[in-house]
């Protein structure tokens, strides 16, 4: 039996939620980008009878490509971050000492950075 198996299966479980959300991340990001290029190939297409024309091309733009490739980004620095704090958590685990819960501030930070983006791209759909 490994010993302290219980902890090194919830430390698995929690390293595999990350990896889930990072991947989720990526994702939403590939959704978001090909959302844009969508609305701009539509808005291409739209030229011809400027009378009519319906303008697409507002909901495309640099926010929505710059959130798509952050989303992306941040993704893939969660799946990254969370390897790191598996890996920790793991040679902790094993170690006979007693140690402190440690800082959680790359975490939070992105955290903080994929609430931002996902606000500024609701904020720059719903201004479309």
């Amino acid at each position: 039996m490994i010993e302290r198996y219980s902890d090194h299966a919830a430390n698995e479980r929690t390293f595999l939620a990350w990896v889930r959300t990072g991947i989720a991340t990526i994702a939403f990001g590939f959704v978001v980008e090909k959302y844009n290029l969508f609305v701009a190939t539509l808005a291409k297409a739209n030229v011809i009878d400027a009378a009519k024309r319906v303008k697409p091309d507002k909901l495309s733009g640099s926010l929505g490509h710059y959130d798509g490739l952050a989303l992306i980004v941040v993704g893939m620095a969660i799946i990254v971050v969370s390897l790191v704090r598996f890996i920790r958590t793991t040679r902790l685990i094993d170690d006979q000492e007693p140690h402190s819960a440690g800082n959680v501030r790359i975490e939070l930070a992105l955290s903080v950075i994929l609430a931002l983006i996902v606000a500024s791209l609701t904020v720059h759909l719903a201004l479309a």
